[in-house]
């Protein structure tokens, strides 16, 4: 199976320079420290070498030109190691763009390369199996780590130094590797696409408000004092909000920029259950409730839809989440 490896940096290509870690190794130093499955003829370039908390938006956009690339070049799946600080909002947007059946699988590590015990390799490794498994076709993208396979939906770091860093709560692993098979766990659940532009130079802006106890509406008017067209509610609990928070959403809603409602907590899906400046006001104000999306992941499904039909974006979006 012909396999493209797109490398992108992250800690899987780090070693320490005497200041702290920092990436510096290319695909085809990462392919020659794994063993490839022997199921795996894998050709390698490099979009970027870059700790994953620097990127912007010429990489991201550039990473998923990349991806289309592969894909036209007729190989059976991609492969994109990545650092884990973003990836699951990187593979979430690279799910909104991916159309076709063929795999792309993100990975990564937690520890650097120059560790005693690297992690790199054996995730590498699983990851190339993964994209050459028909058990991974019409899945979409995926993130691979430590033996399981999540969908690019709902996947989150959730732990900053152990080996299993991802999980999706409330939705679980799709896949298992394990003794150089690939099993399946659950049916495949991919996020239905948007068109995204990527000869553009960027998303438009969509911010994120943090919800904590006794917050006031400055964030929500910083956020369209520096331009963003959307905002996305990092809501308590199902879903809520304090009283001026909820004010300033109508504001915000009335001006025309759409405003979506995530929640801070892990787990779980938002609803517009309670009135007296939670759920239920945001939606009558005008809100959209984003089911379970993870704020990060809900902004970048937002900016895409403003993207891609300005003056439709509400639209797109509870369409979108109307199919999932």
């Amino acid at each position: 199976m012909r396999i493209r490896l797109i490398a992108t940096g992250g800690t899987i290509a780090s070693g320490h320079d005497g200041a702290g870690h920092r990436a510096g190794l290319s695909g085809a130093d990462l392919l020659a420290r794994t063993a490839v499955p022997a199921e795996c003829a894998v050709d390698a370039v490099d979009a970027a070498t870059v700790g994953s908390f620097a990127w912007r938006w010429g990489e991201l956009l550039g990473l998923l030109r990349r991806i289309d690339e592969a894909l036209a070049d007729g190989v059976d799946g991609v492969v994109v190691t990545h650092g884990t600080d973003t990836a699951e909002e990187v593979a979430f947007l690279a799910a909104l763009a991916h159309r076709d059946p063929r795999p792309v699988v993100f990975t990564g590590a937690q520890r650097p390369a120059d560790d005693p015990a690297p992690d790199g390799p054996a995730n590498l490794a699983a990851a190339l199996r993964v994209a050459a498994s028909p058990r991974a076709r019409d899945r979409g993208v995926l993130v691979c780590f430590d033996g399981l396979v999540f969908g690019a939906r709902g996947v989150t770091k959730v732990d900053t130094l152990g080996s299993a860093a991802f999980d999706a709560p409330g939705r679980g692993p799709e896949l298992r590797v394990a003794r150089g098979q690939v099993r399946q766990l659950a049916a495949p659940d991919r996020p239905a696409n948007l068109p995204i532009d990527t000869a553009g130079g960027e998303l438009p802006r969509v911010d994120v408000v943090p919800l904590y106890l006794g917050v006031d509406a400055t964030f929500v008017h910083a956020a369209l004092a520096a331009g963003a067209r959307g905002l996305v509610l990092a809501g308590f609990g199902v879903g809520n909000a304090t009283p001026a928070v909820t004010e300033a959403v109508g504001e915000v809603v009335s001006s025309g920029r759409p405003v979506l409602v995530s929640t801070r907590v892990p787990s779980g899906p938002v609803q517009p259950v309670y009135t007296g400046g939670g759920g239920a006001d945001l939606a009558a104000a005008g809100a959209v409730f984003a089911d379970d999306l993870s704020p990060w992941q809900a902004r970048l499904l937002l900016a895409a839809a403003l993207a891609s039909s300005p003056e439709a974006a509400e639209q797109l979006v509870r369409d979108w989440l109307g199919t999932q």
